[in-house]
């Protein structure tokens, strides 16, 4: 069962485009819009070093071995279009255009299974979840896979019935529509600090409780900068002043789990090429036990 298994992720998977001419998401807080609008372009850009958590597009995600995209959508105010876009603090790609880039890749990989996860919804009404469920529909098609149990999803139940894609949507819509899988099915707890030691506490924590819910579930290796963070190392960006400094004790912790009911599921990271990140990750599945998962 692919629950029982390893999978790699990455956290705001669409950030790679990151587009500094674009407004400020309708999320961001009051002091942002207010800095953006004093400092205008400048800001944008320091912005940017901050935001963009991901360096490859999708087509290079998926050729490392991504397989589970965490994705946030957005409305741009006074948009006449009513285009609906990837957004992180600013506004990325098209949503239709991430899309069919990675249905591109399934159609080439007939066997390949991914996750997307729609876990935020910035200045959507009812119309902007339609339209969006009925891209869904354009895109993929019978690829979906409709919700079921996580405990009956093996790779051979996808590859006989010819699905590859599990869409995960955090939203109400979800219920009426047999495609989306309900959030609570695949919960990703946030750690929500900057100490790595506390985020290895977290995440081991998390574990425990991984085990009442019967779902899929996310692992966030992820640190999460706090404002005075931002402050000192502003022109530097997220990636030197975290990510990579605290790559080291980060993977020690990855290095050390183990699949299965008691293990970890799926595991999100920023820039998932750093280190050793996917080839350690991808290695952790050969630990199984014989029987242990039905693949």
């Amino acid at each position: 069962m692919l629950c029982l298994l390893i999978l790699l992720g990455s956290h705001d998977s669409f950030s790679f485009y990151i587009d500094e001419a674009s407004p400020v998401g309708p999320e961001q807080p009051e002091t942002v819009q207010n800095f953006v609008s004093v400092f205008g372009t400048v800001a944008k850009k320091l912005m940017r070093k901050w935001l963009a958590t991901q360096t490859m597009n999708f087509t290079g995600q998926l050729g490392a071995g991504i397989r589970y995209f965490d994705l946030r959508i957005s409305t741009k105010p006074r948009d006449p279009d009513n285009e609906l876009y990837f957004a992180h603090g600013l506004f990325s790609a098209k949503v239709n255009e991430g899309l069919e880039e990675i249905n591109a890749f399934l159609t080439d990989h007939h066997k390949e299974v991914v996750f997307l996860d729609f876990n935020h919804f910035y200045g959507m009404q009812k119309y902007h979840h339609e339209k969006l469920v009925q891209m869904l529909k354009d895109i993929y098609g019978n690829k979906m896979c409709p919700a079921i149990f996580a405990q009956e999803v093996s790779l051979k139940y996808l590859w006989e019935k010819d699905y590859q894609v599990l869409v995960f949507y955090h939203s109400p819509v979800a219920l009426e529509v047999p495609f989306l899988w309900p959030g609570q099915m695949m919960p990703a707890p946030w750690a929500n600090t900057t100490d790595p030691e506390k985020l290895i506490q977290f995440l081991q924590a998390s574990i425990t409780e991984r085990r009442k819910k019967g779902s899929f579930f996310i692992s966030q290796v992820v640190l999460t900068p706090k404002a005075s963070t931002v402050v000192k190392g502003v022109a530097s960006g997220l990636r030197e002043t975290i990510t990579e400094r605290a790559l080291p004790a980060m993977m020690q912790w990855v290095r050390t789990q183990k699949p299965g009911e008691s293990g970890i599921n799926i595991v999100t990271a920023d820039f998932v090429e750093l280190g050793d990140f996917i080839s350690t990750v991808i290695k952790l599945n050969y630990v199984f036990e014989e029987g242990e998962a039905n693949t």
